[in-house]
């Protein structure tokens, strides 16, 4: 039952890919760019989001969300599976998504995803990178949007937590930008590079954003980190919150 749940899934996640990646590469051209993250991003996140608790009974709760604050800052989130690109692209909206310039190429799902203005940036030269993080994340906060980094940069294995990178605490350095943690325990049950999914309930913390305005990027990069690890060790014991 776990591997027909799961191609049906997969089924319905790519033929809706192709169908709406393909129409909005070509319409979304015309709508401004908030409506156009909303209709091009947001409305597919959540279908593919509502099909994954149709087909496989994963859903997912939420604990401190009343912590996000009204202006967009700088997001650092858990990298663990593919659900939290999803999930983060349905709550913050809109965002500009920090991700592997690479990934615009995808057939799509790349092509309509640049006209969201996401921040891309090559892995292979990382000065350059931290340049255009903080750049054009300057850009994208001043115009009141979101920005998501996932600071362990891949994916990690369930129950490790990662070291963090410079981007996210160098944007929120140079910025002034509150930072905003996100954890999740998502791998369980959409396990990174594999067909199978678990059912199950995935948990989601969104820790207090805290100041940075007057500290250093290795301080940042050590509170934030502190703060995912804490929270991380918590999401199993944590009370049950509501959907």
């Amino acid at each position: 039952m776990l591997a027909l749940r799961s191609l049906a899934f997969y089924l319905g996640y790519v033929i809706a890919t192709i169908i709406w990646g393909g129409f909005w590469t070509v319409f979304g051209l015309f709508l401004p760019f908030r409506t156009r993250f909303r209709v091009i991003i947001n409305w597919w996140s959540r279908f593919v989001l509502f099909w994954l608790q149709s087909t496989c009974n994963i859903r997912y709760i939420i604990e401190g969300i009343e912590n996000i604050p009204e202006r967009p800052c700088v997001v650092l989130a858990r990298h663990e599976s593919t659900w939290e690109t999803l999930f983060l692209q349905s709550l913050f909206v809109p965002q500009a998504t920090v991700i592997k310039a690479s990934l615009l190429h995808i057939p799509f799902f790349g092509w309509p995803f640049r006209l969201l203005r996401p921040i891309a940036i090559n892995r292979e030269k990382p000065r350059d990178a931290l340049r255009t993080i903080a750049e054009v994340g300057q850009k994208r906060l001043d115009d009141r949007i979101w920005v998501v980094l996932f600071p362990e940069g891949t994916r990690c294995a369930v129950g490790e937590i990662g070291q963090f990178g410079p981007g996210g605490s160098y944007l929120c350095h140079s910025s002034r930008s509150p930072c905003l943690v996100i954890a999740h325990n998502a791998g369980r049950y959409w396990p990174p590079h594999r067909f199978l999914k678990r059912p199950g309930e995935i948990r989601v913390k969104i820790a207090e954003p805290f100041d940075t305005s007057a500290k250093s990027t290795k301080e940042i990069n050590r509170l934030a980190r502190e703060r995912m690890r804490e929270m991380y060790a918590g999401l199993e014991s944590s009370p049950r919150c509501p959907d």
